[in-house]
């Protein structure tokens, strides 16, 4: 190929070559806590490659060399994909250095959000293990707060009022279901009851 003219660079274009995909592929989850975040994360992307099984390795509570230690012959027995949410900047390094080794990619989940935190407060993070655990408790209490509050709509499963936390009585038109559900993204289990004059 001729060389491109001064201040010109020519981008070359490949085409994939169409492959067999895999059965199955391994998915390391590594955590220094309980390892919903990663869970949550996993759970997201999955469900865009429903045609290929994951079989998902959970290794919860890693807080020091010696667990670690533990870990990383896992990975060398069954090589995929690593995700992982560890505070101590030492493990971190060393998971990712034995990954390398090995040739397969190694994802800390919150760094990009973090540097993203980072740079727009100005300020660095303060590390607390498993302090993303606090926001799964929420989220998870949210959702279920939703699902109940949707199971729970225009009257339905009377019996149940007793397990709301807020039950709106009213006429129909009267916005029930949209404040129902706003209550519900705050974490209220709301119900919900039409009110028909006799």
């Amino acid at each position: 190929m001729d060389d491109a003219p001064p201040g010109q660079t020519y981008q070359r274009s490949f085409q994939q070559v169409p492959r067999d995909l895999p059965k199955f592929f391994h998915l390391h989850l590594i955590s220094d806590a309980t390892g919903e975040t990663l869970s949550a994360v996993v759970k997201a992307a999955i469900v865009q490659y429903s045609q290929i099984q994951s079989i998902e390795h959970v290794h919860s509570l890693v807080r020091n060399k010696r667990q670690l230690d533990r870990v990383l012959p896992e990975i060398e027995a069954a090589p995929g994909i690593v995700l992982y949410t560890l505070v101590n900047p030492e493990l971190a390094k060393m998971l990712e250095d034995y990954c390398q080794s090995l040739n397969v990619p190694c994802v800390p989940v919150l760094a990009t959000i973090m540097k993203v935190f980072e740079s727009y407060l100005g300020a660095p993070s303060t590390p607390t293990v498993g302090g993303q655990h606090v926001l799964d408790a929420e989220y998870f209490h949210r959702i279920d707060a939703l699902n109940f509050t949707m199971t729970h709509d225009d009257g339905r499963l009377p019996d149940n009022l007793s397990d709301a936390d807020i039950v709106i009585v009213g006429i129909s038109r009267t916005s029930k279901t949209p404040t129902s559900i706003y209550l519900a993204q705050r974490g209220f289990k709301t119900a919900n009851v039409p009110l028909i004059p006799s």
